[in-house]
């Protein structure tokens, strides 16, 4: 009996997300990293929801244990966990322009609930509005190259897919 999981299709999407988590560990701009573009993938293209959310979060896990974990690691693998459920919203509707959203409305929640975890568990801001107002200012840069990284490594992530499924058809058959 052949092992309906293990197909060229799955092996080339988790190939994918496997790619990303490596390239969080190269140097690289602050937050110009594959994080949502992986979660997304998953979320879009994974079939099995479960699948979806072990696959992108396991490669990210592995990759954190290489780089160190920290104290807001909680906050940033529940926005993780958002993000491939934006992906699965997106799944039958992959087109440029959704993924250009999805990939912006994954950096923006990256750092609304990033930022918001940073201010509640840090002595550098004051725990009111002013503070969190602080918080969320001193964080616009990286939401800035957040927001280039999500959208270069979306574009690499799904249109590599998209040409890689018109060049190798069995890419297109939806079994993973």
């Amino acid at each position: 009996m052949k092992n309906k999981l293990l197909n060229p299709r799955f092996i080339f999407i988790a190939g994918v997300i496997l790619f990303g988590a490596i390239m969080r560990l190269i140097p690289h701009w602050p937050n110009f990293t594959p994080i949502a573009a992986m979660a997304l993938f998953g979320g879009a293209y994974l079939g099995k929801k479960h699948l979806a959310f072990i696959i992108p979060l396991a490669a990210m896990l592995l990759s954190d244990i290489i780089l160190g974990l920290h104290q807001t690691i909680i906050a940033v693998y529940i926005s993780f966990a958002l993000v491939v459920g934006i992906g699965i919203l997106m799944k039958d509707r992959v087109k440029v322009g959704s993924v250009l959203l999805a990939s912006v409305s994954a950096s923006l929640l990256f750092f609304i609930i990033t930022n918001f975890a940073v201010w509640i568990g840090s002595p550098w801001y004051s725990q009111d509005l002013a503070g969190l107002i602080a918080c969320y200012t001193a964080g616009l840069p990286f939401l800035n190259s957040g927001i280039m990284g999500d959208l270069f490594y979306s574009t690499i992530f799904f249109g590599g897919f998209y040409l890689a499924q018109k060049r190798f058809p069995v890419l297109a058959v939806k079994r993973a």
